[in-house]
C-alpha cells in the first residue's frame, strides 16, 4: 500500500482553490480572444474586451474574477492501492474549502437546506465530492469552481433510441436558447449521453473536466462535438445573451453505455469564467 500524507494533500488543494478563483485557464482566455477579432458586432466585441480586461485585473490583483466564487466541486479518482495518514481525504478537502473561503474572502454561497433553512453556512461547505475507485496507487484531485447561474441552466432529457443524433442536436440547441443570457456566455457546454438517469448527469459534469478545447477520442463524437459547436454558434445569443457569432467556446461530450431501451441526455453549462484544474498525487 502506498501512503499519502493528508496534510500535503490538503496544502496542495487550498493552493489550487486559492488560485482558481483568480486565474482563468490560459486556453480559455486565448479562445475568447480569438473570437474577440472574429467578432462582427462592436458590442459583442465590447462584451469580450471586458471579459479578458476582467481576467487581467484578477491576474494582477488576486481577485476573483467573478463575484460568484461557485460551488467547489471535486472528482477524485482514488487509486485502490492508495491509504492516508493523519485523517481523511473527505475531511481534508472540506477543511480546504472552509479555509480558502476564509482566507480569500471569496463569497458564501452554500445553504444549510434547500427549501426550509436557506440560511447560509458560512464557509461555502460542503463541497460536492465524487469519488471513483481505480486500480494503482495513484490519487488525481479534479476541481471545479462551479457558478450557480450556468449551473441553473443545465438540463436532462430522457429520450427514446430513435430520437438518435437529431434527438441529441435539438435538446442541446433547445437547451442554449432557452439558457440566453443567463448562463454568462461565451458557454463551455459539457455532455452526458447514455448510462442512466444519474450517471448521464455525472457524464456531462465530468465533460467539463476534460482539458478545454480537447477532442472526444472516439472520431464520431469528436465530430458530434463539432456540429453542436458550430449549430450554437449560429442560434445568434451571443456574448452575455446580447448577440453575435460567440454563444460557445467548446462542446464536450462523455459518454458510456446504456439500457437498450434509453438514449439519455444531460446538458450541463459552464460560464466564461472556466475555473478548473487538475493535481496528481
Amino acid at each position: 500500500m502506498r501512503q499519502l500524507d493528508i496534510n500535503g494533500i490538503k496544502a496542495a488543494v487550498k493552493d489550487s482553490l486559492a488560485q482558481l478563483g483568480t486565474n482563468i485557464d490560459p486556453k480559455v482566455e486565448q479562445a475568447i480572444l480569438q473570437a474577440q477579432k472574429e467578432e462582427t458586432t462592436e458590442l459583442a466585441r465590447d462584451i469580450l474586451t471586458t471579459l479578458l480586461d476582467n481576467y487581467y485585473i484578477g491576474r494582477r490583483d488576486c481577485l476573483p474574477i467573478c463575484q460568484d466564487t461557485g460551488t467547489a466541486v471535486f472528482m477524485v479518482e482514488l487509486g485502490e492501492d492508495i491509504c492516508f495518514q493523519d485523517g481523511s481525504l473527505t475531511d481534508a478537502l472540506q477543511e480546504a474549502v472552509r479555509e480558502v473561503w476564509q482566507e480569500q474572502y471569496y463569497r458564501n454561497s452554500i445553504l444549510r437546506d434547500p427549501l426550509f433553512d436557506r440560511t447560509n453556512t458560512k464557509d461555502n461547505t460542503p463541497a460536492i465530492i465524487h469519488t471513483e475507485l481505480v486500480k494503482g496507487d495513484k490519487l488525481t484531485i479534479k476541481i471545479a469552481l462551479k457558478g450557480g447561474g450556468a449551473e441553473n441552466m443545465s438540463a436532462l432529457k430522457m429520450l427514446k433510441p430513435s430520437d438518435g443524433k437529431q434527438g441529441i442536436r435539438e435538446f442541446v440547441l433547445e437547451t442554449i436558447i432557452k439558457a440566453g443570457g443567463n448562463p454568462c456566455p461565451p458557454v463551455i457546454v459539457g455532455i452526458g449521453v447514455g448510462g442512466n438517469f444519474e450517471t448521464c448527469a455525472i457524464l456531462a459534469k465530468k465533460a467539463l473536466f476534460r482539458e478545454f478545447g480537447s477532442p472526444h477520442p472516439a472520431t464520431e463524437w469528436a465530430e458530434l462535438e463539432a456540429e453542436l459547436l458550430q449549430a450554437i454558434n449560429e442560434t445568434g445569443v451571443g456574448p452575455q445573451g446580447l448577440g453575435g457569432r460567440t454563444t460557445a467556446l467548446s462542446v464536450q461530450i462523455e459518454t458510456a453505455p446504456c439500457h437498450l431501451a434509453s438514449l439519455p441526455v444531460a446538458v450541463n453549462l459552464n460560464c466564461h469564467a472556466h475555473r478548473h484544474c487538475k493535481i496528481s498525487f
